[in-house]
C-alpha cells in the first residue's frame, strides 16, 4: 500500500524531474562558458604584460580550457541520462 503510494508520487514529479535536469545542463553549458572565457582573458593579459612567456601560459591555458570543458561535459551527459532515462 505504503509502495504503491510513492510511486505514484514519484510518477507524478516525473516531468519536474526533466525540468531540473534541464536546467541543470543549460547552467553547467553556462558556468562552463563563463570559466573559458575568463580563463582566456586572464591569459591574453598575462601574455600582454610577458610576451616572453607567451607559450607557457598558452600550454597552462589550454590545459585549464580542457579540464572545465570534461566537468561540463559530465554534468551535461549526467542531466541528459536524467531526462532520457
Amino acid at each position: 500500500m505504503l509502495v504503491s503510494v510513492i510511486l505514484q508520487a514519484a510518477a507524478d514529479l516525473a516531468p519536474l524531474a526533466n525540468v531540473g535536469a534541464a536546467l541543470g545542463a543549460g547552467l553547467c553549458a553556462l558556468a562552463a562558458g563563463i570559466g573559458i572565457g575568463r580563463i582566456g582573458g586572464s591569459a591574453m593579459e598575462s601574455i600582454a604584460r610577458q610576451p616572453e612567456s607567451a607559450g607557457d601560459i598558452r600550454a597552462n591555458m589550454i590545459i585549464a580550457a580542457a579540464l572545465i570543458e570534461g566537468a561540463a561535459m559530465f554534468g551535461i551527459v549526467l542531466c541528459l541520462l536524467i531526462v532520457f532515462v
